[in-house]
């Protein structure tokens, strides 16, 4: 059941990630490619779009899971505490710099 819902929090995600970021059920190519003329293929069009990107996502996420290394929890917060915080720190400093003098 835990492996189960691991596949269906992986679609739920790429479901959503192909809704906000990939533009959901429109074509990737425009108006380049004309709609069909037959009703029941210019009806399942946005459906395959969507399938297509929803799978091109979960491609790149098994992919990109399945190659890098996993870290150990101690190992994260070394990481986030010695190197992204300071990088944050000076994000901060170098916008409010920046618009101080713009």
């Amino acid at each position: 059941m835990f492996f189960m819902a691991e596949y269906a929090n992986m679609i739920t995600v790429g479901c959503v990630a192909t809704l906000l970021f990939l533009g959901g059920w429109t074509s990737p190519f425009g108006n380049l490619i004309p709609p069909p003329e037959n009703i029941l293929v210019h009806a399942l069009f946005p459906i395959f779009w969507f399938v297509a990107k929803v799978f091109c996502f979960l491609f790149l996420y098994v992919w990109v899971r399945g190659t890098l290394p996993r870290f150990r929890y101690d190992q994260l917060m070394n990481f986030g505490w010695r190197y992204l915080m300071p990088i944050a720190i000076l994000n901060i400093v170098a916008t409010s710099l920046w618009f101080a003098y713009h």
